[in-house]
C-alpha cells in the first residue's frame, strides 16, 4: 500500500498486518475518511471474539496528537493473518478484475458502433430505382402527324370487360383528355381521364410518357379502336386495332 492508501486495508491494520509505512500512511488517511472509521469501529467490536487480538486492535479508533506511535499491536494467531491476507488480494484481484472488465466492455461498445457505422455507410444495399409500370397484354400503337401525340394500349380479356393500358407521348399542357374505346357498331366507352400539366408528357425537357390503367366493358372482340380526346371537343390521337 506504499503507493496509495486503500479503504480494503481497514482489517489489516485492525489485526496490525500492515508494514510500519503502511500503517503510518493508513492512520494519516483514517483521520478524514468517515467510512473506514466505521468499519474499524465495527471491526474492533468483533475482533474481541478473536483470541489473540491485543487491546489496539480491538479498542477504540486512535484520536489525538501522538497516538499514532501509542504502541505496536501483539500479533493475531497465524489462521486469522492468514485469512486476512486472503481476503485483502481477493479484494485487489477483484479491483484490477472489475477495471479490466469496464475497459473491455466499453472496448467492446466502441468496436460494435464502429461496426454499426461501417454497415450503415458502406454496407447498406443501394436504393432500388421506382418501378416504372409497364404494359402489358397484346399491344396496339398509333401516331398522329398532325397533332404530336403518338401512343399505345396494351389489351388483357377480363370476364367483366377488357383491361386496357395506355402509353402516350408528344403532348404538352395545360389540357384534360380522356380515352374511349369505341366499339365496331360505334358504342363508346370512357376508359380513363388524366390532366396534362404544363410541361407535357414525353417532350424535349419532359421526356417521360404519360402511363396509365383504365377498362372498358367492352369485350377484346367488340372494340375497333381507341381515341384520345380532349373534354372539351376534339380528338389528339386514334389508335386502330
Amino acid at each position: 500500500m506504499s503507493s496509495q492508501v486503500e479503504h480494503t486495508d481497514v482489517g489489516a491494520y485492525a489485526l496490525g498486518l500492515l508494514e510500519e509505512g503502511d500503517r503510518r500512511a493508513f492512520e494519516a488517511h483514517l483521520r478524514g475518511c468517515g467510512s473506514c472509521q466505521a468499519e474499524l469501529g465495527e471491526l474492533s467490536g468483533a475482533a474481541g471474539a478473536l483470541s489473540g487480538l491485543s487491546p489496539a486492535a480491538a479498542g477504540p479508533i486512535p484520536d489525538g496528537p501522538g497516538w499514532e506511535g501509542a504502541g505496536e499491536p501483539s500479533a493475531p494467531p497465524a489462521p486469522v493473518i492468514d485469512m486476512m491476507r486472503r481476503r485483502r488480494r481477493a479484494d485487489q484481484r477483484f479491483r484490477r478484475g472489475a477495471y479490466l472488465a469496464g475497459t473491455a466492455a466499453a472496448a467492446a461498445a466502441l468496436a460494435a458502433g464502429i461496426g454499426i457505422g461501417a454497415a450503415v455507410n458502406d454496407e447498406a444495399p443501394a436504393p432500388k430505382p421506382p418501378v416504372t409500370q409497364a404494359l402489358t397484354g397484346q399491344k396496339f400503337h398509333a401516331a398522329d402527324a398532325s397533332t404530336g401525340a403518338s401512343g399505345t394500349v396494351a389489351l388483357v380479356d377480363k370476364g367483366w370487360g377488357t383491361q386496357v393500358g395506355l402509353e402516350l407521348k408528344g403532348v404538352r399542357g395545360p389540357l384534360k383528355c380522356h380515352l374511349e374505346a369505341v366499339s365496331r357498331t360505334g358504342e363508346r366507352s370512357v376508359v380513363a381521364g388524366w390532366s396534362v400539366p404544363d410541361k407535357g408528357y414525353g417532350v424535349p425537357g419532359q421526356p417521360k410518357p404519360l402511363v396509365m390503367q383504365g377498362g372498358t366493358g367492352l369485350s377484346r372482340q367488340q372494340i375497333g379502336h381507341f381515341e384520345v380526346r380532349l373534354d372539351g371537343g376534339g380528338t389528339l390521337l386514334s389508335i386502330p386495332l
